[in-house]
């Protein structure tokens, strides 16, 4: 009843941007945290940054002072600025939100479907 729809990955040199979106649409409510995980090959997922339904931040201490979280209440969309990225930067980057549903008022976590970021040297 929610989708999240990802984009803005790609191939980047070291040192170079990227910023990342992810719009959720569908039977919502209310959205609570919005957030960004990373997936690199051989390990888990680790969550790079999060942003309440306030502005409260939260990132990872790899990526603080280069990553950026916001988000849109309006457009039910949260963007991940990141900047001076490394080659260690490269993963499936996914979107995840947590809500309520518009025709429950029960809770929701839905996860994107994953953007690639690859970060050479």
């Amino acid at each position: 009843q929610v989708q999240l729809v990802e984009s803005g990955g790609g191939l980047v040199q070291a040192g170079g941007s990227l910023r990342l979106s992810c719009a959720a649409s569908g039977s919502i409510f209310s959205i609570d945290a919005m957030g960004w995980y990373r997936q690199a090959p051989g390990k888990q997922r680790e969550l790079v940054a999060v942003i309440s339904s306030v502005g409260s931040t939260n990132y990872a201490d790899s990526v603080k002072g280069r990553f950026t979280i916001s988000r849109d209440n309006a457009k039910n969309t949260v963007l991940l600025q990141m900047n001076s990225l490394k080659p260690e930067d490269t993963a499936v980057y996914y979107c995840e939100c947590t809500g309520r549903l518009a025709s429950s008022i029960a809770r929701f976590e839905v996860w994107g479907q994953g953007t690639l970021v690859t970060v050479s040297a």
